[in-house]
């Protein structure tokens, strides 16, 4: 499989399709379980409060991987990153309700490189803050 977007069919500036990932207590379970991260931070509010959280965090992972998929969605390809890094800024409060938390996840296009390959900036919010930082991947394209 490769990337579905043609370099030539982008340019700095090009937008990626904007998507919200909602985040529930039940979510964070289920994060925990695949990615054997059980840290009492991301499910027990009692021990969160304790260590002076304002409530259960998302695993930074979790925030990051939600992020990427603006990415890996346009380019129709997970393959297709080649690089990605963030810096975590502030987490994900999830609070135990029937709502919990939703990261909002907007893209652009930064930067045309050499090989086909372009520099996406990502911006993650949650209850309008940035939870990421210097969000950016590095993606092949066709």
């Amino acid at each position: 499989m490769a990337a579905t977007i043609a370099y030539a069919d982008v340019e700095v500036g090009t937008e990626l399709p904007a998507q919200s990932f909602p985040v529930t207590r039940a979510t964070l379970v289920q994060y925990a379980g695949a990615s054997g991260d059980f840290n009492p931070i991301h499910w027990n509010e009692k021990f969160a409060v304790g260590v002076g959280l304002p409530d259960v965090i998302a695993h930074g992972m979790f925030t990051m991987a939600e992020a990427i998929r603006v990415v890996t969605d346009w380019a129709q390809d997970p393959a297709a990153v080649v690089e990605y890094g963030v810096r975590f800024t502030k987490p994900v409060v999830v609070p135990n309700d029937d709502h919990g938390a939703v990261i909002e996840v907007t893209g652009k296009v930064a930067a045309l490189l050499d090989d086909n390959k372009v520099r996406v900036d990502l911006v993650a919010t949650s209850a309008g803050q940035k939870v990421l930082g210097m969000s950016r991947a590095v993606v092949q394209l066709g």
